[in-house]
């Protein structure tokens, strides 16, 4: 049986017009700037005109991810795909891939099989110049810092305590630490410096979180960039560069529009890792989504302990959004992952480990559920080798909990393998629910993290590094306390070791380094051994990934 590939999928489907996408997700002509014929810029104006009431927000989340797979992409398409097929207005909200994860282990991130967004070549590579912009914009703000110091330094930067990098797009080890500004004192002022992957950078996490065109200029503005000799802090405003910065994010801010395979119109904006940043699409985007549709469908990043709780404690909070439900992406395989067997035994019936690693699941649903007291599913994507035994076991399991589990296979049937599960997601998401978040934005610091640590990663607690209480210190002293708090850590695990898989207990998170993201909104509490600058791997997906003579790229999956 010749198997296609994910590419050759996307290949063997005719596109609709952007402007057929744009009539079926309700957008007027006057509101689409279009780059080429299958995708589209949404004037903002889109937005602000819209008076209609929002539809219900669907988050689809994951178990803790293992290299065996989970397709949480794959299932928010697949789904969005069945809405409508059974007669739902539905539109999908994701975000845009790193050009990192791409070109280094993932391959590509915008789904699989019968459950993909198109044209898939151009959203995984440069796409509409988004991420391209977002770079342009993080690092004029780093020439304008290093050419203020050397133009006098009249707001008395002290170079020791600068906080803020240059970023690029792209896994690239060498950059973590760098000295740059040798040679000439006309070649500028030798400090220690260093990159972050874009993806990374509080640029993105500012791009992702502002309302409008104003609330980012002014969010640009409140980025710190460094502290004083007085140690006050320096921010993009007192170097006067937000107006700039936002010119050149004036057009990546407006969302992109695509199509799923099946043809549903699809948001595809932003795109923060979940692990290091809070990891949603722009709140521009899920808004949008929410005024065209009775439906947005929408993501978070790895695992609910990552993605779902930043989606939930962070932009949630910021944005004023209340999800209607919760799908929990899970898989036989990845279960047993979790339970200890290797990559090369996934394929034979084994319910002793299934039973071990099924905690990492119910842990998942349990803070979904009594947490954040929101309805939840299970979607497991169904394999030719998970057998009936396992399956059932699942369910029974998730049934203590009060959860339904429902089988999908919306990568070898597209929206089709997916009805199901729609249809479990509409009656979930006519229940009244009572969300509300995992800790109080009143507390310390200290104290929301501890919280996170114990409610959500299942912990007892967090061990803070004398460095990061010094940090937290005076970052409380500073005014900063009351923000909510973004933990960066391992995505293998719920414990800030990444050899902890299944449901670990008796663990404290260690918190190495604290910072605030100003312009953000959020306290960054960076964990472990977690790092804001990939490398790749031995042998990265690049090598495989060519163009032939007709400009076709092959070997994107």
């Amino acid at each position: 049986m010749n198997v296609k590939s994910d590419i050759e999928i996307a290949n063997s489907v005719k596109p609709k017009h952007i402007l057929e996408i744009a009539k079926i997700a309700g957008i007027a002509p006057e509101y689409i700037e279009q780059y080429g014929n299958y995708k589209a810029k949404i004037d903002l104006k889109c937005l602000k005109d819209n008076k209609n009431p929002d539809g219900k927000l669907i988050l689809v989340s994951a178990i803790t991810p293992t290299p065996a797979g989970e397709g949480k992409t794959t299932t928010t398409i697949g789904l969005a795909d069945a809405m409508r097929r059974i007669g739902k207005n539905v539109v999908v909200a994701l975000r845009e891939p790193s050009l990192g994860p791409v070109f280094g282990i993932k391959g590509g991130a915008a789904g699989g099989g019968y459950a993909q967004v198109i044209p898939m070549e151009d959203i995984n590579l440069h796409f509409t110049g988004d991420f391209h912009a977002i770079g342009a914009a993080n690092n004029l703000l780093a020439a304008m810092l290093d050419n203020h110091i050397y133009q006098g330094n009249a707001l008395k930067i002290d170079v020791k305590s600068i906080t803020f990098r240059r970023c690029v797009d792209m896994n690239d080890r060498q950059l973590r630490r760098v000295v740059d500004g040798m040679g000439k004192k006309t070649d500028g002022v030798m400090r220690e410096d260093g990159f972050d992957i874009t993806v990374a950078s509080e640029i993105m996490a500012v791009f992702c979180l502002a309302r409008d065109l104003s609330d980012l200029k002014a969010r640009l503005a409140r980025i710190i960039v460094a502290y004083n000799t007085d140690g006050q802090p320096i921010t993009a405003g007192d170097l006067k560069a937000q107006g700039a910065m936002a010119a050149l994010l004036k057009d990546a801010i407006k969302p992109n529009l695509v199509q799923t395979l099946e043809g549903t119109p699809a948001i595809v904006h932003g795109g923060p890792f979940a692990n290091i940043a809070h990891g949603c699409n722009s709140v521009i985007a899920t808004k949008t989504a929410l005024k065209l549709a009775d439906y947005c469908i929408t993501e978070a990043g790895f695992g609910a302990d990552l993605g779902a709780e930043k989606f939930l404690d962070i932009k949630c909070r910021v944005a004023g959004l209340k999800p209607a439900a919760v799908v929990i992406v899970a898989t036989i395989r990845a279960l047993k992952m979790h339970g200890g067997v290797k990559k090369t035994e996934l394929n034979t019936e084994n319910t002793k480990a299934l039973i071990k690693g099924l905690p990492n699941l119910l842990r998942h649903l349990h803070n979904i559920k009594e947490v954040y007291k929101l309805p939840a599913v299970v979607a497991v994507n169904r394999f030719p080798t998970d057998t009936d035994k396992e399956i059932e076991l699942v369910i029974k399991e998730c049934k203590k909990l009060g959860v339904n589990v429902v089988l999908s296979t919306v990568w070898a049937d597209g929206g089709k393998g997916g009805v199901a599960l729609a249809e479990e997601v509409v009656r979930l998401s006519e229940q009244p629910n009572e969300f509300t978040y995992s800790y109080d934005s009143d507390g310390s610091i200290t104290d929301k993290i501890k919280d996170i640590a114990i409610k959500i990663y299942g912990g007892t607690g967090a061990h803070f590094t004398e460095d990061a209480k010094k940090q937290i210190e005076k970052l409380t002293a500073l005014g900063f306390d009351k923000l909510p708090v973004c933990i960066a850590k391992t995505q293998y695990s719920f414990s800030d070791d990444k050899e902890k898989l299944g449901a670990p207990t008796d663990f404290k998170i260690t918190v190495k380094n604290v910072k605030v993201s100003a312009g953000a909104g959020f306290i960054v509490a960076l964990t472990g051994d977690i790092m804001t600058m990939p490398g790749l791997p031995k042998v990265p997906a690049a090598e495989n990934i060519d163009v032939d003579e007709n400009g076709r790229i092959v070997g994107l999956f």
